[in-house]
């Protein structure tokens, strides 16, 4: 397969059904990207559907978010259990989000070389993480697809399907931004509870690499939002550039303030990690408008 491009490879794994084989084959991939064995992103002269949604095992039994029991604070075995088979199926999805948004946005929306190499790195950490805690799971003593899940993740990658700032937006800046806010919280329980060695694993390999996979939406959110906007700068005015980059900044903000209203029910919900946020590329200014503010008259969905 020495002529395959990334997004026929991406393809390959999108399409793999078994979620350990689903890693092991996108780790595989994403050696090649880096190391050169594969060359060229995609070729321009092939229109490659993208599936709308991805092969997967039916072993996990699948609820509706409001229905999902609580996973408790992991006091208990049991809830300790629940918390990481919770984490490996939210990595299990992560892997095929990441080779999506190569396959279905990097061709179609002109992305650079840099993009494809970014989501490859994020690919290639989420199925790194999907299988450590998997097997940390089988450790505690129990499985994935032991316990029933939801979806929501990929709901909103169907929803974004057709608008890469959206993608971004809602899976990047907003799901694995809240995923930074709550993990510091989730290592103290794990700890609190004796359970050091998936704490070690969750503080020491996911929570860092997470911040980089927040830091790949913003970077190239930011990216699409300065390309399209228009600069017209009079080189005789010597505040112009700063003032347009002032504009571009602001603009930035606001479209990300405008897609994540549309795409987004609800809230976001504080407290935030700003400092994890602000690793990630964005502060306050981007998430806090977002976020509840006490209205007796509001109840979200």
């Amino acid at each position: 397969m020495a002529d395959e491009t990334l997004v026929e490879a991406a393809l390959r794994v999108l399409n793999t059904s078994d979620p350990f084989e689903k890693a092991e084959l996108g780790d595989n991939v994403a050696s090649r990207w880096l190391n050169g064995a594969i060359s060229n992103p995609y070729d321009p002269s092939a229109d490659l559907p993208v599936p709308d949604r991805p092969a997967r095992l039916s072993n996990v039994k699948l609820v509706s978010p409001s229905l999902m029991p609580k996973l408790g604070k992991a006091g208990s075995l049991q809830s300790r259990q629940a918390i990481v088979h919770s984490l490996v199926h939210t990595e299990s999805w992560a892997i095929d989000l990441s080779w999506d948004i190569i396959a279905r946005f990097g061709k179609q929306e002109g992305m650079p070389r840099e993009f494809f190499t970014d989501f490859v790195r994020v690919a290639q950490d989420e199925g790194r993480h999907f299988t450590l805690l998997a097997a940390r799971l089988k450790e505690l003593g129990s499985f994935y697809g032991a316990l029933p899940a939801h979806d929501g993740l990929w709901d909103s990658a169907i929803a974004t399907s057709k608008d890469l700032l959206a993608r971004l937006a809602i899976e990047h800046c907003v799901h694995e931004a809240r995923g930074l806010d709550v993990l510091p919280t989730t290592i103290y329980r794990f700890r609190n509870g004796g359970d050091n060695e998936t704490a070690d694993l969750l503080e020491k390999v996911v929570y860092p690499e997470e911040v980089t996979h927040c830091a790949a939406g913003v970077k190239w959110f930011k990216y699409l939002c300065q390309r399209s906007i228009d600069r017209k700068l009079d080189e005789d005015d010597d505040g112009a550039e700063s003032n347009a980059m002032e504009m571009e900044k602001e603009e930035t903000i606001n479209k990300f303030h405008e897609v994540v209203r549309k795409y987004f029910r609800g809230p976001l919900k504080p407290p935030f990690n700003e400092v994890a946020r602000k690793a990630a590329g964005f502060g306050p200014q981007w998430y806090e408008p977002l976020a509840f503010k006490t209205d007796p008259t509001f109840h979200p969905q």
